[in-house]
């Protein structure tokens, strides 16, 4: 081959890694010849999809021959009613990761800064590389953000600040005080990004903020979520972001049309009006955490505490060493060395029988690896 295709590249894809999904369970069994193999590798609902949901798409299977509503009126019109915004304060996503990429193509170049911090959610990185941007990474505080070293980052060539809330892969969150008051403390011209994915499950905690309420008196405030994690349609890819509406039409000239398709739209909105199922999902994950938990502290693991649907621990060794044990166990969890966390693996809070599945098999690895 004559041509180099690589050197064709920009410098800022040429020096990227692809993302590094958690692998599936089809691929599991077929490497190890093994069944029922148990994921909690992904942060996904182990609750299955709602029964309205199925419901939605059956009906909506003989329409798969027409292209989606490109402007997704009926999903919009149910988020606009559930959080009190108007429908041009919403654009949708094929999942929140599709969103978090149109923000950084809407106001980032090679000459601007991108602040995040150390930890955060490996998109964060893979966006502002590929556009040639300068990443300023701040050191995390307790595993979490440092909003203090945050606000001091801030150059006159910032254009966004990514901040997820709760934190993925530690699982640590930003209570509303320190919120709003960094929030308040930003320049207008810098577009902050507040990544909700696990917005349903922290929203338990009364200190966790309701960021909508910002949107007002902040407008280069932006929330993104999801339908991925808590609704459990991780995959029909589907999530959305509130801002004011000059922000939202600016999103919408770099997303590409007809970017959710039409299923995920039906069964997005078909989740929304299903409350049993999330009131149903959330129960399950505090009864799990506390399950992983306790099981944590009886086998002496340290783990960071969350209050999203999965858990950070430290095993005080090689991660991928565990890991790949736990494959042979038929556990699939997830390490996060590509975090800068080589000895951590995070794990996601599964059912009841998966959790136990999974710590008898962590205590027989860890026993054998002693």
């Amino acid at each position: 081959m004559a041509c180099d295709f690589f050197q064709l590249a920009t410098p800022g894809v040429q020096g990227l890694q692809p993302y590094q999904p958690g692998k599936p369970i089809e691929e599991l069994e077929r490497e190890y010849g093994i069944k029922n193999a148990i994921k909690l590798a992904s942060n996904e609902n182990p609750l299955g999809p709602s029964p309205r949901v199925l419901q939605a798409l059956e009906k909506a299977l003989t329409g798969i021959t027409r292209y989606p509503d490109g402007n997704g009126f009926l999903l919009k019109q149910a988020l606009a009613k559930k959080w009190g915004v108007d429908l041009d304060n919403i654009t949708l996503g094929n999942g929140s990761n599709d969103i978090l990429e149109l923000i950084a193509r809407a106001f980032v170049t090679s000459n601007h800064s991108v602040i995040f911090s150390e930890y955060a959610f490996a998109v964060y990185p893979i966006v502002t590389q590929a556009l040639g941007a300068t990443a300023l990474i701040v050191p995390a505080q307790h595993w979490g953000h440092d909003l203090t070293a945050m606000q001091a980052a801030v150059r006159e060539d910032t254009k966004v600040i990514f901040i997820a809330n709760p934190n993925n892969p530690t699982g640590t969150w930003l209570d509303k005080e320190n919120l709003q008051n960094f929030i308040q403390q930003i320049p207008e011209e810098v577009i902050i990004v507040l990544d909700e994915a696990y917005f349903e499950y922290a929203r338990e905690n009364p200190a966790y903020p309701n960021s909508l309420e910002w949107l007002p008196k902040h407008p280069n405030l932006i929330v993104c979520r999801t339908f991925s994690k808590a609704f459990g349609l991780a995959g029909l890819r589907v999530g959305y972001s509130i801002s004011t509406p000059q922000i939202t039409n600016l999103l919408n000239r770099v997303r590409q049309p007809f970017n959710v398709n039409n299923l995920a739209l039906v069964a997005a909105t078909a989740a929304l009006q299903d409350e049993d199922y999330l009131t149903k999902g959330l129960a399950i994950n505090r009864e799990g955490m506390s399950e992983l938990t306790a099981g944590f502290q009886e086998l002496g693991v340290n783990y960071i505490n969350s209050i999203g649907n999965f858990i950070l621990i430290d095993v005080q060794q090689p991660a991928e060493k565990i890991y790949r044990k736990l494959l042979a166990e038929g556990i699939i969890v997830r390490p996060v060395g590509t975090y800068n966390l080589p000895q951590h693996l995070r794990i996601s809070v599964g059912l009841e029988e998966e959790n136990f599945l999974f710590l008898e098999a962590l205590r027989k690895v860890l026993k054998f690896m002693s």
